[in-house]
């Protein structure tokens, strides 16, 4: 049973939440605390606290009619009551989440108009109406006490608490004293939880940059000379100022994500974040997730609240790689989000703007995918506002020596080899083959070569190739005396062997008759000196003038 001692205001209780409330970093935690440790004081019957928010129920709001300002409005953050059986704390009527209450209106809402403080005494039903809340007599309520919750002049909220009785005179102060360090714990928890949503927003971009880091190695820089490169450096200038959507075409391997990136360098965003997202990559089912987001305990393995790209992405840049990949029932939320700039996170019912550019990339024929009906036709226009088709390899052999070279020194960089030599007969083949894999396989191959050469000529193990016509074409090329086969389509065994005399002979004048080091015969030819010299002895060649 309880103490008529029980029911007086105590200093000390009220002191030490107000440490305790000083210390919390999460709002919503904060406002349980209050509410519970206020509810269970058997004087009690029932405390609220609303805080400022914007007008989000306004066309279904039972106060619409008395509402001055539908702009803002007092929204229930956190309430509850003590029921009497048992002291058991719960949300009742004190509760509801949904509850908004007009400036102005109510003795809540006259409290936050006016910013001062309100104590009603010996209240009953009737009196209890000036509150829009029934209940007064079943539950006891007898006085009222009103404080408005600022922070450095600004009107955050108001805190109610209805009592069993009147309020007692030593408390009268302390309704305010609380409201004002309420306050600042608000002002702290909201600060805390906007660099907590900071800190994770950048460990989220971190490791998109990481991924991005990790992929532009695949790939070199803008390097080259051709006319093909330069008409898509054009191209790149010419739409990356704006903030037009952008889908870049190509093959696999042939350099769109670093197309996309230099887009994004020379942006208005480029202060902000490139994010890249793999749709080939992503499951099905968590393509929405993945996109937008998703709040804690929306799916099962949702254990806590999630960014998605499109939020991590914020004034920057989103590069949708492989577009073609995403499924049909999910293209449409993803044009909802490129139409009005919004979405929602999975979950959640809180709306948020997107200030993203959208770049998209794919290997796949998006028109036939349209006509087949794999992918929408309005997604389809939406983000082809400006194509970019990037060429292959093969069509830009012209700057096959630049990335050679590029790839070469890279690699002795990352792989820590000695730096072998790139010979003028290596580049002569790298440019003789058709590249399927484009630059992505040229790094590979070099990448072999540099670990094989152990600092020597690189040698590059290219698929599909022949060591015998081709070799001869090339050493010919070096020395530029290109010749044909003739008219017929093969050679007997004395013309091969005439042939080749002379292709060793070009070969040998071409490098002044130098069989090893760098440009040497032996390494134009890519065999070994000592091969060289065996074959020169076999052919009876000597330089004229020597013994």
């Amino acid at each position: 049973m309880e103490s008529t001692s029980d029911s007086r205001f105590d200093p000390n209780y009220a002191a030490q939440l107000l440490l305790d409330i000083a210390h919390e970093q999460s709002v919503d935690h904060l406002l349980q605390k209050l509410v519970h440790r206020a509810v269970v004081r058997p004087n009690i019957a029932g405390v609220q606290i609303w805080l400022v928010g914007e007008g989000d129920i306004c066309p279904s709001c039972p106060q619409r009619s008395k509402c001055p300002d539908q702009t803002r409005c007092l929204h229930l953050a956190a309430g509850g009551e003590r029921l009497s059986s048992g002291f058991e704390v719960t949300a009742g009527r004190f509760g509801d989440p949904k509850a908004r209450m007009p400036l102005g209106v109510g003795w809540v809402g006259q409290v936050a108009a006016t910013g001062r403080q309100m104590v009603m005494q010996g209240l009953d039903e009737e009196q209890g109406g000036g509150n829009e809340m029934g209940g007064f007599k079943e539950l006891g309520i007898r006085g009222f006490s009103g404080s408005a919750i600022s922070y450095k002049g600004e009107l955050m909220g108001v805190t109610a608490a209805y009592l069993r009785g009147d309020v007692p005179d030593e408390a009268l102060p302390w309704g305010q004293i609380f409201a004002n360090h309420i306050g600042a714990a608000i002002a702290n928890a909201r600060a805390f939880e906007e660099i907590q949503r900071l800190k994770a927003q950048l460990e989220l971009q971190n490791a998109y940059l990481q991924e991005e880091v990790v992929e532009a190695k695949a790939f070199g820089e803008l390097i080259g000379q051709s006319a093909a490169l330069g008409q898509l450096a054009s191209q790149i200038d010419l739409v990356a100022p704006t903030d037009a959507s952008v889908l870049i075409l190509g093959e696999t391997g042939t350099g769109k994500e670093l197309v996309a990136r230099e887009i994004h360098r020379r942006s208005q965003r480029r202060e902000g974040p490139l994010v890249r997202v793999n749709c080939a990559s992503i499951p099905k089912d968590l393509f929405e997730s993945e996109f937008f987001g998703h709040v804690k305990g929306a799916f099962t393995g949702a254990v806590k609240d999630r960014a998605g790209r499109f939020e991590t992405a914020e004034g920057g840049t989103l590069f949708l790689d492989e577009i073609g990949e995403v499924p049909l029932e999910m293209q449409g939320k993803l044009l909802r989000v490129l139409q009005e700039k919004r979405y929602e996170r999975v979950g959640d019912d809180r709306t948020r703007h997107a200030n993203v550019r959208i770049i998209a990339a794919t290997n796949r024929d998006l028109k036939r995918a349209v006509a087949a009906g794999r992918f929408r036709e309005d997604l389809y226009y939406r983000v082809n506002v400006f194509p970019i088709q990037v060429t292959t390899l093969k069509e830009r052999k012209d700057d096959i020596p630049l990335l050679a070279r590029h790839f070469v020194e890279r690699s002795v960089k990352e792989l820590r080899c000695p730096e072998p030599r790139l010979t003028r007969a290596g580049i002569v083949r790298l440019q003789h083959y058709d590249w399927p894999g484009n630059i992505r396989e040229l790094r590979n191959v070099i990448e072999r070569a540099v670990i094989l050469a152990r600092g020597g000529p690189l040698n590059f193990d290219l698929p599909g190739t022949e060591s015998g016509s081709a070799r001869v074409s090339a050493a010919r090329e070096v020395d530029g005396a290109v010749a044909g086969i003739g008219e017929r389509a093969f050679l007997t065994e004395a013309e091969m062997r005439v042939r080749e005399r002379e292709n060793l002979l070009a070969v040998l004048e071409a490098s002044g008759w130098r069989i090893k080091g760098a440009d040497g015969a032996a390494e134009l030819l890519g065999v070994k000196p000592t091969t060289l010299l065996s074959r020169m002895k076999k052919m009876g060649l000597k330089r004229a003038g020597s013994r």
